[in-house]
């Protein structure tokens, strides 16, 4: 059934809109000041190609009206949050950061803050963070209480326990002593992280419970903790650039090639780059930069200031609703000189340089991912478009650096099958382009994709082998969107957010969209 948008009636407010699919699956939620005015435009003509194909998947239009912009803004990205429709902006990343949390007790512990799926924290108390797999390994919890002396018991008991036999605990349960000097280690605690000196003091701490184990002849003890120096140093080595004013900064630079956004950030503390990310999303919709730094900081810690290499649409807005969540003014500027331009110079050449490598990050990924010889920058997909016996063509689109590559597309009228037998046919097209390649001395693809399952590939692969050919040739199944690998049992399943993913999709879309064009054309010339 086709969906159009006169069917519907659209409200003038401003509000958020849920498109669905034939299934009543939410696929996309966005926003918008004035409903109509924005619902309408998707299906106005000149889409880009990925905008094509949800307006292709809608079914239906829901739509929640708010009373201003501000609340379409939270509202969208809570039921994004709850929906995960695969057309929006999805950061799956958060796993990758470890939180920690000083508790609200009389003597407070250290735990790793735990978080609900909207991104909000569990349990009171004072929360740090985020730190980086590669800064928690070092920040890891055991090694901090060790080394503040912070208690791990989940209820104080009225005797110490083992930690303080081991030398890990003072003893605030029982000694009057350890209980005035608690509130100072957890003083401590706290600075490192918040990042105040943390290098002196964390390594000051423990030098000296090196020094006092091997007093002690607890050489194993001794040895853990010079691991973890050495560990420190190598963090400090590698925080090479730095920054003199003394405030929390993230940078953010944003590149856009083939209807796809690549961001990249350098989050800075204290002056020091602590972390640096890489994110892609689609260019559908309502997708935006704007939209990808209000989801980002939904779940990230908000800093002052955020430094990009372009002003965000809604700015204001923006800065308006991350200074409300955060509790204090947050600015988002664009610079001009200087440190701070030399950063956001520096994200740009790294975006560039990822562009570059392969023409497209999925291109990467899918070398990855299918263990190619060579990033797939020529990729070759074949479909057949069958009407019955008389109406059996096939069609081959080309794909070079990720993008279609309209002269190298190709038609089949189908000469040796009779009946309506796609393998065979598969088997025929293949043959007949690839003979024509040797034969001519072309250039020959990195990558072949076939439309369809296990059948279809198979017979291309005896196709290519009765050439002496060996090239990568794989499938991809409409239904679940599997991919099927020569001599391998069960299928390769690419999350659905995956760039290589997409282009796979992308260019078995435009191998069956040609087909299609195709056989109709020879179904009017019959006919006529």
């Amino acid at each position: 059934m086709t969906f159009t948008i006169s069917e519907i009636t659209i409200p003038t407010d401003p509000g958020i809109y849920l498109m669905k699919d034939s299934d009543g699956k939410i696929i996309y939620i966005g926003k918008a000041k004035n409903l109509k005015k924005r619902v309408k435009s998707y299906f106005l003509k000149n889409q880009n190609y990925k905008t094509q194909k949800l307006v292709q998947n809608i079914s239906d239009i829901e739509f929640v009206l708010t009373d201003n912009e501000s609340e379409a803004f939270l509202l969208e990205s809570n039921m994004i949050k709850k929906y995960r429709p695969r057309f929006n902006i999805e950061l799956k990343d958060q796993q990758r950061y470890t939180y920690l949390r000083i508790s609200d007790e009389k003597y407070p512990r250290l735990l790793v803050a735990r978080r609900t799926r909207d991104g909000k924290f569990l349990g009171k108390g004072k929360t740090f963070g985020p730190f980086t797999q590669g800064s928690s390994k070092l920040l890891t919890i055991g090694a901090l209480r060790k080394a503040f002396q912070i208690r791990i018991c989940k209820t104080l008991p009225k005797k110490v326990c083992l930690e303080y036999h081991l030398g890990n605990c003072e003893g605030p349960c029982e000694f009057k002593d350890a209980q005035d000097r608690y509130s100072k280690h957890v003083a401590a605690l706290e600075d490192v992280l918040k990042g105040k000196n943390q290098t002196k003091i964390f390594t000051k701490k423990l030098e000296e419970e090196m020094h006092q184990a091997a007093e002690l002849q607890q050489f194993e003890r001794a040895k853990d903790i010079r691991d973890t120096l050495i560990r420190l140093g190598s963090l400090q080595t590698k925080q090479k650039m730095e920054y003199v004013e003394n405030s929390d900064e993230e940078y953010f630079g944003i590149g856009i090639q083939d209807q796809s956004a690549t961001v990249m950030n350098f989050r800075m503390i204290n002056g020091v780059i602590r972390d640096s990310d890489k994110f892609f999303f689609d260019l559908v919709g309502d997708n935006s930069f704007s939209n990808f730094l209000y989801q980002y900081y939904s779940t990230h810690k908000i800093p002052k200031h955020i430094i990009v290499s372009e002003l965000p649409e809604n700015q204001k807005l923006l800065e308006s609703l991350l200074s409300e969540q955060s509790g204090f003014t947050v600015k988002i500027s664009v610079p001009t000189k200087g440190k701070k331009k030399d950063i956001v110079n520096l994200i740009l050449k790294n975006i560039k340089l990822i562009h570059t490598k392969g023409g497209d990050p999925g291109l990467v990924e899918l070398k990855d991912i299918l263990h190619l010889p060579e990033i797939p920058n020529i990729i070759e997909c074949f479909d057949i478009s069958n009407h019955g016996e008389d109406f059996a063509v096939g069609s081959m689109a080309q794909f070079v650096n990720g993008k279609p590559n309209k002269s190298g597309y190709r038609k089949f009228k189908i000469k040796t099958v009779t009946g309506r037998d796609d393998f065979a046919m598969i088997g025929e097209i293949i043959k007949r382009r690839y003979y024509r390649l040797l034969e001519e001395n072309s250039e020959l693809p990195d990558l072949i994709v076939i439309d369809g399952g296990k059948g279809q590939l198979s017979a291309a692969t005896k196709s290519l082998e009765s050439l002496g050919l060996k090239l990568p040739c794989i499938s991809l199944a409409k239904e679940n969107e599997e991919v099927y690998i020569p001599k391998n049992k069960n299928p390769v399943v690419i999350a659905k957010s995956k760039p290589s993913l997409k282009i796979l999709q992308h260019v078995r879309d435009e191998t069956h969209r040609f087909g299609v064009a195709y056989n109709r054309t020879i179904r009017k010339n019959k006919i006529k």
